[in-house]
């Protein structure tokens, strides 16, 4: 049901919010709630904690902000799941990106999705793994997963781009995900904790992208926490480089490529 709601809902939920701003002679909604921030109280006709109820009763979702965007009676949520769009009454709801054309194209979900990001990695600062650079300049925080491929080949650079200023800060994200169909822990999980509870995190890493196999450890170090952090700010695949604003570039850059990008900023 979560999914046949999401497709199709776009032109629904515009034409909805035409109504609102017709009806009521609404204007613009510019003050926005920060999305990591708790769900918001009312305003200007939206009641996030009642939004939040329904989303969380009709979809199962965890809601986990509410915020008003510059469109009329359309709000953002940001849930576990990702970043969607809701009417404020909770009828409609829609996943997608949302521009603003009024003055330059904006990418307003991408702006709202940044701050997720930053949240997220100063949450998770201390129990990444990290490769510094001796005259570090920029700090990158990237996805990963022993068994890709692009993310061995960035490793295997790992001292072109610490050469180059560019820290390097590793977050989990084991690619067949946390459990199998059946209900088990799937033998990726299990290799990306063991590395992350190695008491030399580094060099595991190392060993592991070269192909030797993970020696089994088990502790409370987040992985899962990682991997859900990942699939809410839309990594879908590894690697995936986050920049300290929370501009995420998707796939492998090589060093100079990433060094281009970072000094453009």
């Amino acid at each position: 049901m979560f999914k046949k709601l999401i497709s199709g809902a776009t032109l629904a939920i515009f034409a909805y919010s035409a109504s609102v701003a017709a009806e009521k002679g609404q204007d613009i909604l510019t003050s926005a709630v920060q999305p990591s921030s708790a769900v918001a109280a009312k305003s200007a006709g939206l009641d996030a904690n009642a939004l939040k109820a329904k989303l969380t009763a009709k979809l199962g979702l965890e809601v986990e902000g509410v915020a008003t965007t510059p469109v009329a009676g359309i709000a953002e949520v940001i849930t576990n799941q990702g970043l969607f769009y809701a009417s404020y009454d909770g009828a409609y709801f829609f996943h997608g990106k949302l521009f603003s054309i009024e003055k330059e194209v904006t990418n307003l979900t991408e702006e709202s999705m940044a701050k997720v990001r930053v949240t997220g990695m100063d949450k998770f600062a201390n129990d990444m793994i990290v490769y510094p650079a001796k005259n570090e300049k920029h700090v990158v925080t990237v996805f990963t997963d022993i068994t890709c491929g692009y993310c061995r080949k960035l490793h295997e650079q790992m001292d072109e781009y610490n050469e180059m200023g560019i820290t390097v800060r590793y977050l989990a994200y084991p690619r067949a995900g946390i459990t199998d169909r059946n209900g088990n822990l799937t033998q990726g999980f299990q290799d990306m904790r063991s590395i992350w509870c190695h008491e030399d995190p580094n060099t595991a890493m190392t060993k592991a992208k070269a192909g030797s196999a993970v020696a089994h450890r088990i502790c409370d170090k987040p992985v899962e926490a990682e991997f859900d952090f990942g699939r809410r700010v839309g990594v879908n695949g590894t690697p995936a480089i986050m920049l300290a604003n929370g501009m995420m570039l998707p796939g492998y850059r090589e060093p100079r490529d990433l060094l281009q990008v970072l000094e453009s900023l």
